[in-house]
């Protein structure tokens, strides 16, 4: 018998496989096309980047809030494939998609990319990390491998199987 509260483990399993396969394509995606092109870029991509957050009052810095864009797209793409300090790593992203949607809205009507047109990408992005920031990893992250070794399930009391 079950109740209101319980899942089955069909249930549960295809949530955790949802959430894996929703990591890997948004995760690689940011890393691979948005990520890697910034942190490569060097510093006067980051410059460029980073001069975006005068549009937060913010004009100081401009190399290092291009570097964090860079370092968030890449790294904290590759920690929520992982799995791995997840919800910090989700936290990042959804702050740089936050300046970039932010960015865009504040082009001029009529500049490539401007309006909600050119923002929908970023708010997008935005609303997968808020909504993988609430629900969490799931079960099959690289953390569960550590505490099987451990000898731990990794689930909390809520979570049976």
């Amino acid at each position: 018998m079950t109740t209101p509260n319980s899942t089955s483990f069909f249930d549960r399993y295809y949530t955790d496989l949802g959430l894996l396969v929703l990591r890997l394509g948004i995760g690689l995606s940011m890393l691979i096309f948005h990520g890697w092109g910034k942190l490569s870029g060097g510093p006067e991509r980051w410059e460029g980047v980073g001069s975006q957050m005068a549009n937060l009052g913010i004009d100081f810095f401009p190399v290092f809030w291009g570097f964090m864009a860079a370092f968030s797209e890449f790294f904290g793409s590759a920690l929520l494939v992982l799995g791995v300090f997840f919800r910090p790593a989700a936290l990042l992203l959804i702050g740089t998609m936050v300046v970039a949607a932010i960015r865009h809205l504040s082009l001029p009507a009529g500049e490539p990319g401007s309006g909600f047109s050119g923002a929908s990408h970023a708010l997008e992005f935005l609303t997968v990390y808020v909504a993988l920031f609430l629900s969490g990893p799931g079960r099959y992250k690289l953390s569960a491998l550590w505490q099987k070794r451990a000898g731990t399930t990794g689930l909390r009391p809520d979570e049976g199987v």
